[in-house]
């Protein structure tokens, strides 16, 4: 009938109800890493590529990971023990043993445990960083991330020209590094320089979306807001899926036989699963809610 108000769908009526769970995420995003800077300041753990340290690999597919970890824990500082498997199969190749102990030492203390002598080459490979370098690839890395948000706003302010839409997508973006951050360390992975900048690359796929998302219900014409928003979703559900599926199918692969490759796609899983919900229940709640207003006072 003429003159009808429409009647709302439920998005329409919950979307900013539904704020509560990104948000609740935020919060206690900020109180964990919060708590474990307090406690151990720092906010999250590092591997000894960030801190500096020894890398002892031993080529023995009959050493047990546990055992060793379990004997040599009060040994070797910082002590952590990783297997490698040949590709293809579950058969063990060798075990990454890494620890802040200078490489002499850690290598006496191996050996003690082993019953044989560990030569470089042959049956085993030692790598050692020094905390000075270590630290000065940390700082660069946070400089490096830093950089890249700050050319990342200034871009979106310049696409945009408009606070609060620009505002949304650098907070989406923010809010899947800090929820990711939080999640890494609740399942225990210490970072090297490679998982860093995997946080690099989760900027680039949560702006992605976000952009989309964006230029879609400011730009376009036709449709209504909710076909805008819901023409958005299927094109960036999409793009996120069809890369959350080839990274984790990729990580499905690596993990047997890359540490590195296997915590860079680890990350970006997370990171992936995290911009789902800050994309499409964060920064539509935003831009609806900036849409709405904005058509209520013209």
């Amino acid at each position: 009938m003429e003159g009808e108000i429409p009647r709302k769908n439920w998005h329409d009526k919950n979307y900013k109800l539904m704020l509560l769970i990104p948000l609740i995420l935020i919060v206690g995003s900020l109180v964990y890493l919060g708590v474990n800077y307090s406690q151990t300041g720092e906010l999250f753990k590092r591997d000894i590529s960030l801190t500096g340290g020894t890398s002892i690999t031993i080529y023995d597919e009959n050493i047990s990971t546990t055992d060793l970890e379990n004997a040599l824990i009060s040994e070797l500082p910082d002590l952590s023990v990783k297997r490698l498997y040949e590709l293809g199969t579950n058969e063990q190749k060798a075990v990454v043993v890494e620890t802040t102990l200078e490489p002499e030492s850690a290598k006496s203390i191996l050996e003690n445990y082993l019953g044989y002598e560990l030569t470089e080459g042959e049956n085993s490979d030692v790598a050692f960083t020094g905390s000075v370098l270590s630290e000065s690839f940390y700082s660069q890395l946070l400089i490096a991330i830093l950089i890249a948000f700050v050319f990342m706003a200034i871009v979106v302010f310049v696409i945009f020209r408009s606070i609060i839409p620009s505002a949304a997508v650098i907070f989406s973006a923010f809010a899947n590094i800090l929820m990711t951050l939080m999640f890494v360390d609740i399942i225990g992975m210490k970072l090297s320089t490679a998982g860093i900048v995997s946080f690099l690359m989760i900027i680039g796929y949560s702006i992605d979306t976000d952009i989309l998302l964006t230029n879609r219900i400011l730009k376009r014409r036709e449709g209504s807001l909710n076909e805008k928003i819901f023409g958005a979703f299927k094109t960036g559900i999409t793009m996120t899926l069809t890369s959350f599926f080839a990274i984790l199918g990729a990580l499905i692969f690596v993990q047997s036989f890359s540490i590195v490759l296997t915590q860079i796609f680890t990350i970006l899983v997370i990171g992936l699963g995290f911009d789902i919900i800050n994309t499409w229940i964060t920064n539509v709640s935003v831009l609806k809610w900036y849409v709405e207003r904005k058509e209520r006072r013209n």
